[in-house]
């Protein structure tokens, strides 16, 4: 596993002033959106067309001006993808393979995300 910046607070949430930029409609401090917003949607995506974390794909395309880029294969080593409940910034392998739960705060993520995979990642 990556060595990460200690964003984590002793043994309890990040601090959330270290939270990255997260655009979206209606976002709120753990990433959800107003398409997205049950208790385990807390991940956003680094856009690999525009570097920016959005909350959505839905929110991207309502505010972004542009198509998404698909990350290939090959960066799956790229952290973009954001944890919303610890601050962390995981790989899209990590995320890939976490079961829906952060590595690094065992927050759930929700499970219906894998049906949008298609238009994050290769």
């Amino acid at each position: 596993m990556p060595i990460r910046p200690d964003w984590r607070t002793k043994g309890s949430q990040a601090d959330k002033s270290v939270l990255p930029e997260v655009r979206g409609i209606q976002v709120n401090g753990e990433t959800r959106c107003a398409h997205y917003h049950t208790r385990r949607d807390i991940i956003a995506i680094k856009m690999r067309c525009c570097g920016a974390y959005y909350a959505c794909k839905d929110c991207h395309k309502a505010l972004a001006g542009h198509e998404i880029e698909v990350w290939p294969r090959c960066q799956r080593i790229e952290q973009a993808v954001l944890c919303g409940h610890c601050c962390t910034e995981l790989t899209i392998d990590e995320y890939l393979a976490s079961h829906n739960r952060c590595p690094i705060c065992s927050a759930e993520f929700n499970p219906e995300c894998a049906q949008h995979y298609r238009f994050y990642f290769e």
